[in-house]
């Protein structure tokens, strides 16, 4: 049942990507000019800009977006000044990195790969690691806390967009509680199906302690939070909390 289920969440965001999915469309050139003039912003969950000083000194930082394709947040680092690695599994989520980067001509390395192997850089290569909302796609997210604390350089920065596991409860229109938590296809063989026959990928819910625990448990230190919602929807209309970010250093 779990065969290669990131191979099909892969699959399933260069589809997304395709459609439209907010979450894969590039920023537009104007956006990229007003970053070179310090005039920018970038989410980690749906709404909340992260707060400035929440970054290190961006001018030829070596900055590594995980699973942050999709050309939104890697061109305005690239326009601060940074140097960007973006590893990700969707294909054309990479592809949208190297089209902003020729129209916008900076250097981009891009790596397609599965985070739930380790990660093919050397022990403290980044200065800090950009991860988007994107680890509900995997089953196990301790061993990428593990990972991402071995390729920081000392007093490395952690940036992180969490789900909390409350939109996995609801049906589409989330007014019934449907699911329950966890949330794991790869345990319950009509979960997985309808996930499949729905095109939702394969996603999984993950608890405080696998996020925010699995982080300390990692050797960071947290030192900043916030929560967000949706951005749309009855939950969002509700102010229901859905969202973390969190802002974490290696020792």
């Amino acid at each position: 049942m779990d065969k290669k289920y990131t191979e099909i969440n892969s699959k399933i965001i260069d589809k997304w990507t395709e459609e439209g999915w907010e979450w894969g469309q590039p920023i537009s050139h104007e956006v990229f000019e007003k970053a070179k003039n310090n005039e920018w912003f970038v989410l980690l969950t749906p709404t909340k800009p992260v707060p400035k000083e929440w970054f290190c000194e961006m001018k030829n930082a070596e900055i590594l977006g995980l699973a942050s394709g999709g050309g939104q947040q890697i061109p305005v680092f690239s326009a601060l000044g940074a140097k960007c690695t973006v590893l990700d599994y969707s294909e054309k989520q990479l592809l949208s990195e190297k089209e902003v980067a020729r129209r916008e001509n900076y250097e981009v390395k891009t790596v397609r790969a599965d985070m739930t192997n380790p990660l093919p850089f050397n022990n403290e290569s980044f200065d800090l690691i950009f991860h988007p909302v994107s680890n509900c796609y995997i089953e196990d997210v301790l061993p990428v806390w593990k990972e991402c604390y071995r390729v920081l350089k000392k007093g490395g920065i952690l940036l992180a967009g969490l789900d909390n596991g409350i939109n996995y409860l609801f049906d589409d229109d989330e007014t019934m509680i449907t699911y329950k938590l966890p949330f794991n296809p790869l345990k319950n063989r009509q979960l997985y199906e309808s996930s499949v026959k729905n095109d939702w990928g394969i996603q999984f819910s993950h608890t405080i302690e696998e996020q925010i625990g699995g982080q300390l448990q990692a050797g960071f230190i947290l030192t900043n939070i916030y929560q967000d919602t949706n951005g749309a929807g009855r939950l969002h209309e509700f102010n229901v909390p859905t969202f973390y970010a969190t802002r974490a250093i290696k020792k």
